[in-house]
């Protein structure tokens, strides 16, 4: 029940959010306004909704500290996409077309910080940290993974192998950088940073979506395995290993700060709950 008491009021948020995001997606100054305003309902939302549901502080979205967190996360999330479209260009996938619109980037803002905030709220603020106090980190890790890969099917240029791309660099890792660091800040930041990298600064396709351009106008050419296809960079091979190599670094960390849940079995769980 905390799943259906926590998940619909920042759903109803959300996505009458993006409703208000359509309607206003004409001008860039409006739609980043919007953006950053309903991202922080949503997490005014579910820290209400925590408190009630749950009895206790919403320390994961706790503001002491959030800053630093969203920026280091948002760093890490435009270096890694920034090393995979290197690499893309190396071989010969990536060039740069000319110069994007800095409005349409301005726009994107707004976008991309709504996408990062809503996503990382349900899917690793709720779905995540709930399922994993019953069946463990790892497993948990990989069901709700899953689950955020195949969503990413309804996009217009989506396929399944971009699903299970998304499920392995977005859905297991930002699973593991919650669990690493206990705090949403840090995944939001991450989320946002490759998002925003990937389409306002790069200007290449994200998750199949179709975005507007960025700063730059990027041209991908050849094998879809290296270049992502129609998808974007994100069906990458390379998208690929660097978000599996970022997740492994992160569940190293939360091993070492013991933030691994074990799996625990029937009325066991129960009782840990």
């Amino acid at each position: 029940m905390r799943l259906l008491k926590q998940l619909v009021p920042v759903a109803v948020v959300v996505f009458g959010g993006n409703a208000i995001m359509g309607v206003v997606q004409g001008s860039p100054l409006l739609t980043l306004l919007f953006g950053v305003a309903v991202a922080v309902l949503a997490v005014f939302v579910y820290a209400r909704t925590v408190r009630w549901s749950e009895r206790r502080a919403p320390v994961e979205v706790a503001t002491q500290g959030a800053a630093g967190a969203v920026a280091r996360g948002t760093l890490i999330g435009v270096a890694l996409f920034a090393a995979v479209i290197v690499i893309i260009a190396v071989v010969g996938g990536y060039r740069i077309g000319g110069l994007g619109s800095p409005a349409a980037a301005v726009g994107l803002l707004g976008v991309m910080a709504l996408a990062a905030v809503s996503e990382e709220v349900m899917f690793r603020g709720i779905l995540f940290r709930i399922v994993e106090e019953r069946i463990g980190t790892w497993l948990a890790l990989v069901l709700t993974g899953l689950l955020f890969g195949l969503l990413h099917l309804v996009n217009p240029h989506a396929n399944l192998w971009g699903a299970i791309a998304i499920a392995i660099e977005a859905g297991g890792m930002l699973a593991a950088a919650y669990a690493a660091t206990r705090t949403l800040w840090v995944p939001i930041g991450v989320h946002f940073g490759w998002n925003f990298a990937a389409a306002g600064i790069f200007g290449t396709e994200v998750s199949g979506n179709g975005v507007a351009q960025g700063l730059l106008r990027g041209v991908t050419s050849g094998p879809a395995a290296l270049t992502g296809g129609a998808f974007g960079p994100e069906a990458s091979v390379f998208a690929v290993v660097a978000g599996l190599l970022l997740m492994v670094v992160f569940m190293r960390l939360a091993r070492r700060r013991g933030n691994v849940v074990p799996f625990r079995r029937g009325a066991d769980a129960t009782l840990a709950r």
